[in-house]
């Protein structure tokens, strides 16, 4: 008995860490559609770097990250991804950008909200290029950090000019 009320307090626990995770990534969502906004015509073309992406190309990698990643996490072909990725590569105004971005988040989050305590803490994928998987928790985890290492990139950016 004293072993299943700890089990439930501890699963109760996980819930409680998924949504305040979510609750973290849908912050940086909101405030990343804010930066779109502050993007005038003229600089999206602006590089920072030879090596490295102009402000649309890092746009556009980060409103696809939410489901191109959840589509790897769903251990979905290579052609799918690219096919994914690919159509990101069309949107054009950042309206579009934005509708996008929160479309692919609400897919994500449905994902994650759909698994169960255990799921999220036992079930491991394992996307087409690695060799091993992991568990869903770090694909949360992993998604937040993916996020907001792109985000400040572009605030960077966005500072430069």
């Amino acid at each position: 008995m004293i072993l299943k009320k700890r089990r439930e307090s501890v699963m109760g626990a996980v819930s409680v860490l998924r949504d305040e995770l979510l609750a973290v990534l849908e912050l940086g969502i909101r405030t990343m559609e804010g930066l779109l906004q502050k993007v005038k015509e003229k600089d999206w073309n602006y590089r920072p770097a030879e090596n490295m992406r102009n402000l649309q190309e890092l746009a556009i990698h980060i409103i696809s990250i939410s489901e191109v990643d959840l589509h790897l996490w769903q251990e979905k072909d290579q052609e799918t991804i690219q096919n994914l990725e690919a159509s990101y590569e069309q949107i054009e105004s950042t309206k579009a950008m934005i509708g996008a971005m929160h479309k692919g988040f609400q897919q994500y989050k449905t994902y994650m909200v759909s698994l169960s305590d255990e799921e999220l803490l036992t079930k491991k994928t394992k996307p087409f290029y690695l060799e091993r998987g992991k568990i869903q928790a770090h694909w949360l985890v992993e998604e937040i950090s993916h996020f907001f290492h792109h985000r400040g990139q572009f605030l960077n950016s966005l500072a430069m000019i």
